[in-house]
């Protein structure tokens, strides 16, 4: 099964499961997919499924209908294609093609402390417990929640990846690597490691240093060029 994705400023609004065989996508509110914005059309593209293949098509709009940057009349949609009407995105998803990008992007950004050519796992662990808040603060006695980061930008944008691990790397070794930890009172993200000593990762906008930064629900972290959104479970 596809699916859409909205969103505006790289800010995640909805998802729509696509079972149906038509979909509209328009200002009205009859529309299958509603984009309340006065750049948007009443009617403005309408998306057909036939079998495993989609298509869209513009429908005489007024502003136009773009995907991947290109005005289009009407187009065979391909997974990841980013369809924009007026200042909103609708990224497509081909469910099958979605695993395999899954696969790609734990291989990419996911780092397995056992290869040799990545971080050790002593130097990821080393760094965590440098920069970890006193162990004597207190703790919910409730267990630590579950959290999972989805990727807002890049070709893997969508992606998710649940936080089960007591310890999870991200990054890309030789440019930025960091490390979210899992504990009694929530996630954690430390840097570990980047080309440049002062090369922090970001949160919410903000380099978080050499400490340790508590995550909340939908903190935006900045890390090797892909911002991903962290949320509870």
């Amino acid at each position: 099964m596809s699916r859409l994705i909205l969103s505006l400023d790289e800010q995640v609004l909805a998802e729509y499961n696509m079972s149906k065989e038509r979909y509209t996508i328009g200002r009205l509110p009859d529309n299958d997919v509603r984009i309340d914005n006065p750049a948007v059309s009443g009617h403005h593209s309408l998306i057909i499924n036939i079998l495993n293949d989609s298509f869209l098509e513009d429908l005489n709009s007024t502003n136009g209908t773009y995907v991947n940057g290109r005005l289009i009349k009407k187009h065979a949609l391909q997974h990841a294609d980013v369809i924009t009407i007026g200042q909103h995105q609708l990224r497509f998803v081909d469910q099958q093609a979605a695993e395999v990008d899954q696969d790609e992007f734990e291989k990419t950004m996911v780092i397995n402390p056992k290869t040799q050519e990545q971080v050790a796992l002593e130097h990821v662990k080393s760094a965590v417990q440098e920069a970890a808040p006193s162990a004597d603060g207190p703790t919910n006695g409730s267990g630590p929640r579950l959290g999972k980061l989805q990727v807002l930008t890049g070709p893997y944008a969508g992606r998710e990846l649940d936080l089960i691990k007591a310890l999870t790397t991200l990054g890309q070794p030789g440019k930025q690597v960091a490390a979210i930890t899992r504990r009694s009172e929530g996630y954690y993200l430390v840097h570990v490691s980047s080309h440049s000593p002062d090369d922090f990762p970001v949160v919410n906008g903000a380099t978080i240093g050499g400490q340790a930064r508590k995550l909340e629900d939908s903190d935006v972290i900045e890390l090797a060029g892909i911002k991903m959104g962290f949320f509870d479970v």
